[in-house]
């Protein structure tokens, strides 16, 4: 089974689009994505890799399992 590992915000906003994700879209604090009724918040730009506890958290609010996270 594949490891996940950190990855920099501009990589997880690609494969939240190949996931059928839209946006970023501008909120009040942090900008988000949407997939139908699905509303995940995303870490706003920084000069470090989003961490892995951070990227199990987003999966798990996107309801993206491994597989389909590392086949994106």
């Amino acid at each position: 089974m594949s490891k996940i590992v950190p990855i920099s915000r501009r990589r997880l906003v690609g494969k939240m689009r190949d996931l059928g994700f839209d946006g970023p879209y501008p909120g009040s604090d942090h900008e988000y994505m949407v997939k139908g009724d699905i509303f995940v918040i995303i870490p706003n730009p920084h000069r470090e890799d989003i961490g892995i506890d951070l990227i199990r958290k987003i999966l798990k609010r996107a309801e993206i399992d491994r597989d389909d996270w590392f086949s994106a």
